[in-house]
């Protein structure tokens, strides 16, 4: 191994990191900007796993990296529309609890 140079297994398991830290925050908070934020987190994870086999595997010609910027795109679009719904429940139920919120009624 040269000097300088990251191992993958580093890569690796802090994108494991990540996206453990991501479902544990999921599935144990209640506040749904919080778990929005678990997500990014998860999504991050998965951005930093394709980056890093993308520098890693020579035939992968960057594909992995094409691949973090389209989950990025998908990500921002999904937080625009999840922040969106957190807003206009916020703003019937004065609450972004999610253990309050059991329905799609206004």
């Amino acid at each position: 191994m040269s000097e300088g140079v990251i191992p993958l297994q580093a890569y690796l398991i802090v994108a494991a990191l990540m996206f453990a830290l991501g479902a544990w925050g999921v599935t144990i908070r209640r506040n749904a900007i919080v778990v929005f934020m678990c997500v990014e987190l998860m999504i991050n994870a998965v951005n930093l796993t394709l980056v890093a086999f993308s520098d890693y595997l020579p035939k992968a010609h960057g594909a992995g990296s094409g691949y973090a910027v389209v989950v990025i795109a998908i990500a921002a679009a999904e937080v625009a529309v999840g922040l969106a719904i957190v807003i206009a429940v916020f703003r019937t139920r004065r609450t972004v609890n999610i253990d309050e919120i059991d329905s799609m009624k206004g």
